[in-house]
């Protein structure tokens, strides 16, 4: 591939903000494709990325999965099976004592206990108390006439949401944001920033006494449940796992669909038609959501590293090659989706998106992103007559300017400044 048809994924400004433009470049030469910048073998087709997610065989493995080349692997692959090498360095390993990075039995035993409490009770528990939420956080801006939708809505709902169902104390949450600081996989100062095996360390001291005060009086919120949790055989998790497992849900529980619901809402607002479409009948919303994650989702990649030597789409990965699985990407694949570059609810196909995963790492809080996704946008629909971009800060219609957070792995909005009159 000449020298100037590719950019650099991992620092270049411009990826961020147009990833379309970027993968069709790259899906010009093919779904697998080892770029050229940081060696990591890009999987932009969604066959060809489903064939990773979905892989039971052990040949790649999650630790890897959130910065990808970024520090690397701390040891030089050697043969053609690392999987030794790779338990050996586990522990040295970015985000390598929490769910997301774990496999095998590890990874399946965790993810049955969290699955188990995420119940259909609970979410409906969830989603009436996300009600009286949001309407508390809309009567807090509805008379300004203007809101930066990112900040003052979606993140504070879903960040308020997830305190809720875990039982985080009110008199906690302000730290709490405070603590967890940005998110990761930024385009600068990576070795500084969230590379450690337990970049929320700083929330275990809160986490760990929540746990261990529950275990003496539950009170009846998921870390009441999962302090006193067993696993399928009847033993009882290491109190460490589970403050590890409550803090993670905590940070993944926020950012995701806080993303999500801005996107919605930046597509609605540039949109009258569609915004129309759903004020007409707020029953589209879950199609609305399920496009969004297709079109735009909120997480571009994912990250593998083959443990042993393997070919994907005919392509050879020798093992110790980290594999970048790009969402967004596939979710884009003209191959799979006709005309993906459309935004369209009517899609048949769109819940067959990569927004949330597929296959063993599949979103376990799906369920949850999506009730609190539908519940944010049918409150704000239902709160104003009309809402649309502020030109001050996105400019006119055909010449929009949007600011996204720098990060490669992420689909960030900065910012969403949104105007409207009350109802």
């Amino acid at each position: 591939m000449p020298e100037a048809e590719y950019r650099d994924f991992y620092s270049d400004p411009e990826t961020v903000a147009d990833p379309r433009a970027y993968y069709a470049s790259i899906r010009s030469h093919g779904p697998v494709m080892r770029e050229r910048y940081q060696q990591t073998v890009m999987v932009t087709g969604y066959d060809e990325v489903m064939e990773v997610l979905t892989d039971k065989s052990g040949t790649f493995s999650s630790l890897t999965s959130v910065l990808g080349p970024k520090p690397g692997l701390p040891f030089t692959p050697e043969g053609d099976d690392i999987s030794e090498q790779l338990e050996a360095h586990r522990a040295q390993m970015p985000w390598s004592a929490h769910l997301v990075t774990f496999d095998g039995e590890e990874h399946q035993r965790a993810r049955l206990l969290m699955g188990s409490l995420l119940t259909f009770k609970r979410l409906k528990s969830n989603e009436d108390y996300l009600y009286g939420l949001t309407d508390r956080i809309i009567d807090g801006f509805i008379d300004k006439g203007i809101v930066d939708i990112v900040p003052d809505y979606a993140h504070a709902t879903t960040v308020y949401a997830i305190c809720d169902i875990l039982g985080v104390p009110m008199a906690d949450r302000a730290e709490l944001l405070e603590l967890i600081g940005p998110p990761p996989s930024q385009l600068d100062g990576e070795m500084a920033h969230k590379v450690g095996p337990d970049p929320l360390i700083l929330l275990k001291e809160k986490f760990d006494g929540y746990i261990a005060a529950r275990l003496e009086e539950p009170t009846g919120d998921l870390m009441s449940d999962l302090a006193n949790s067993t696993f399928k055989d009847g033993s009882k998790p290491d109190p460490d796992l589970l403050s590890r497992l409550a803090r993670f849900v905590y940070g993944a529980g926020q950012d995701t669909t806080s993303r999500l619901i801005a996107m919605c809402t930046m597509l609605m607002a540039d949109n009258p038609v569609l915004q129309a479409r759903m004020r007409g009948n707020p029953g589209n919303l879950p199609d609305l959501i399920e496009e969004t994650l297709r079109y735009d989702p909120p997480v571009k990649v994912a990250y593998r590293v083959a443990v042993r030597s393997t070919e994907i789409g005919g392509v050879a990965i020798p093992a110790g090659t980290i594999l970048n699985l790009s969402y967004w990407a596939a979710n884009n694949d003209p191959a799979r989706f006709a005309d993906p570059d459309r935004f369209d609810i009517e899609r048949e196909d769109k819940r067959d998106h990569l927004g949330f995963s597929k296959g063993l790492h599949a979103c376990l809080g799906a369920p949850l992103g999506r009730m609190e996704a539908r519940v944010a946008l049918e409150q704000l629909i239902l709160r104003t007559k009309d809402f649309r971009l502020s030109e001050e800060h996105h400019g006119p219609p055909g010449k929009r300017r949007f600011r996204f957070e720098p990060t490669y792995t992420f689909r960030n909005l900065a910012d969403l400044h949104v105007e409207f009159e009350a109802d």
